[in-house]
């Protein structure tokens, strides 16, 4: 992965077929599996300043106690942070900070999953250092689309929804379709 260039990853203690961690039946491998794979990582990093990550999925089946046991080890182990899933009381992630000081928390703040929707602010005072939103950009392209093709089928036409899509231009900015253009102009030019 570094020689593609990705600055880090996240590596979780779910058993290979894993499930959303913010549904039911979830299953973790041994602690001492998830240090072995966080040891390999650990080993085959060439750049000290590849981020790994250790996701657990403990505090749902384990309790708290068990699973910051468990990330102490992860630590001991190399990982860089914790991702720590589907947290229920901020007091948890309290507990986490307060067991490992000074290594990083992430926060995964999917909507409509099991953890609340707390603010950064409140994150921060107890020890959540980053906040992953994974869906909530997906989420609302989702919900404009339903709009789009509802409006589609029910009227024949899109033009009543309008307001709902970017136009043109907006969407060449996001895309940064200019710059792209301009490079085909000099690529493309006879001289």
């Amino acid at each position: 992965m570094e020689a593609a260039g990705v600055a880090g990853v996240h590596m979780e203690d779910q058993v290979v077929a894993k499930r959303c961690g913010h549904r039911p039946n979830k299953q973790i491998v041994s602690t001492e599996e998830m240090v072995h794979r966080i040891t390999a990582a650990v080993d085959a990093r060439r750049d000290p300043s590849f981020f790994i990550m250790a996701r657990t999925d403990a505090l749902a089946s384990e309790g708290l106690e068990a699973s910051v046991e468990r990330c102490k080890h992860y630590v001991a182990a190399g990982a860089d942070a914790l991702f720590v899933e589907a947290v229920t009381d901020l007091q948890e992630y309290k507990a986490f900070s307060e067991a490992l000081p000074g290594v990083p928390l992430l926060s995964n703040l999917t909507e409509f999953g099991k953890t609340p929707l707390w603010s950064l602010d409140e994150l921060s005072k107890v020890g959540v250092s980053m906040a992953l939103y994974p869906l909530s950009a997906f989420r609302a392209m989702s919900k404009a689309a339903d709009v789009v093709f509802e409006t589609l089928k029910e009227q024949g036409s899109c033009v009543p929804c309008m307001d709902h899509l970017h136009t043109r231009e907006q969407t060449y900015q996001v895309i940064d379709y200019h710059a792209w253009e301009k490079k085909l102009d000099k690529f493309q030019s006879s001289d």
